[in-house]
């Protein structure tokens, strides 16, 4: 499956959890537009972040919902490596193997993009 089939079932699944809880999925959105909107970091920095717990956590939803806004972002290939270094170091065997998804993932999408 490629990750824009991915990224597509995880809207799907979503959309579907959000008509069933919709006040909880407000209140995540609004939580989501408040920290990516305030403090001191650039929205691209958070990002990065969010994509380092991404990996960190094996979530490979979440590892193509941050990777698309990266790549929205204008985020390099070398950028994204960084990050992925930061959280091999950080998080050992597991994270070099959801590292190489994510880096997979960037090249699929950019390629779209």
């Amino acid at each position: 499956m490629s990750w824009n089939d991915k990224l597509k079932g995880t809207r799907n699944q979503l959309r579907s959890l959000n008509k069933c809880i919709p006040d909880t999925a407000q209140a995540f959105g609004a939580l989501g537009k408040s920290v990516k909107e305030g403090g001191t970091l650039d929205f691209k920095s958070k990002e990065f972040v969010a994509l380092g717990i991404a990996v960190a956590t094996k979530c490979e939803a979440c590892i193509a919902i941050h990777i698309e806004t990266l790549v929205r972002c204008g985020a390099s290939r070398e950028e994204v490596g960084d990050v992925l270094a930061m959280c091999i170091q950080m998080g050992g065997g597991p994270s070099m193997m959801y590292a190489a998804k994510a880096l997979e993932c960037f090249d699929e999408l950019s390629e779209k993009a």
